[in-house]
């Protein structure tokens, strides 16, 4: 058996509430609710406390429809063939049609804004009317011929296209991110059968440059600075990619052009399968960055007997495995983490909040708090 990251690392309940859906954590310390046909945004204390007042925003949405809230109460939608905003009232403040999204009737990317609302990135699809200059052909669906997606950048308020750059993806599921001061937004896209596709890329008065990318990695959060976090995933799509990684890159490094060889430099890699037990069987879900200093990995591994969940803490510069999480009730492989170092996981409908009980010390080993 694997010892690395064996070291138990107690944590410190801060409550518990019952909640249906997924959460995410956005700025202004709220929280995205969703659940089937609906997506809501609540105050997140009085909400982890049970006390909340109802929604400050909701929006019934269609299962095909990928949606995400502004600032002021409205939101943004991606569906099978437009982006559209709304504003608090529910009234259409703009909407930009695009091509329409190949190999099922939904949208495949979801929007992104910027951390002050200004701009919104996403991922469009685009038919190519000649056969011969098609990245996918659909033999089924004539006239439905693609070649590479676009990643647009537009105006949040008008829906005016600023930028529109292309980057080599067929995606069958994209999702972007801004880094924390607005600077720069990574883009990770799925193509069938060539894994994940991951973008970096700078808004400037000139549009949208894309700087640079890797391959066969999906972003998973921002680390402090310049820094993205990525995870790999073992695929078996080739000979060599069964394996789970975590590799971080400082994008402020790179200056690539957007061939997608990766440009920024890679700061820290680790192989998952140094926390494995079985690693040909063991899977590694996702990696939340949980504050400046930590990362938090779940994942299923197999000891013998049943399978067991179990979460470890990194250290976020090294991506060294300092320990693994001691908690007192039960918790499966989803993770929400809040931005304030705390966490929530959950017990069927049950959410549990955690806290470090014992934190990184100035060696980067774990001392007490």
């Amino acid at each position: 058996m694997n010892a690395t990251g064996e070291e138990r690392i107690d944590v410190v309940p801060l409550g518990t509430t019952t909640a249906p859906g997924t959460l995410r954590a956005i700025s202004g310390r709220r929280l995205l609710v969703r659940t089937p046909g609906l997506v809501e945004v609540h105050d997140r204390e009085d909400f982890l406390a049970g006390r909340s007042a109802g929604a400050s925003a909701a929006l019934r949405t269609e299962e095909h429809e990928r949606a995400v809230p502004t600032p002021d109460g409205g939101f943004v939608v991606a569906g099978v063939s437009s982006v559209r905003a709304l504003g608090p009232d529910g009234g259409q403040r703009w909407e930009l049609a695009h091509d329409p999204w190949h190999g099922a009737a939904r949208a495949h990317s979801t929007p992104a804004l910027s951390p002050d609302g200004r701009l919104v990135c996403t991922v469009v699809p685009t038919l190519e009317p000649d056969r011969e200059k098609a990245a996918l052909v659909y033999d089924l669906e004539p006239g439905r011929n693609y070649t590479w997606d676009d990643l647009l950048l537009l105006d949040a308020a008008t829906g005016e296209v600023l930028g529109r750059r292309q980057i080599r993806s067929l995606a069958s599921a994209a999702v972007a991110s801004w880094r924390p001061d607005g600077g720069a937004v990574v883009v990770s896209c799925w193509t069938a059968w060539h894994s994940w596709s991951t973008w970096w890329a700078e808004p400037h008065a000139d549009g949208l440059h894309v700087l640079g990318g890797t391959w066969m990695r999906a972003l998973t959060g921002f680390l402090p600075g310049s820094r993205v976090l990525t995870q790999r995933y073992a695929e078996h799509l080739f000979l060599d990619d069964d394996r789970d990684e975590l590799a971080s890159y400082d994008l402020g490094s790179g200056s690539g052009s957007g061939s997608g060889s990766g440009s920024g430099e890679q700061t820290a890699l680790l192989d998952l399968a140094e926390l494995a037990v079985d690693p040909e069987n063991d899977e590694f879900f996702s990696a939340e960055v949980l504050d400046v200093r930590h990362v938090l990995v779940p994942g299923r591994v197999h000891p013998g007997g049943a399978p067991e969940l179990r979460h470890w803490l990194l250290d976020a510069d090294t991506l060294r495995p300092l320990g693994r999480l001691n908690y007192p009730a039960p918790v499966d492989e989803d993770v929400t983490v809040l931005g304030d170092g705390t966490w929530l996981t959950h017990d069927g409908d049950r959410l549990h909040r955690w806290a470090l009980g014992r934190t990184a010390g100035p060696d980067r080993g774990v001392a007490p708090r």
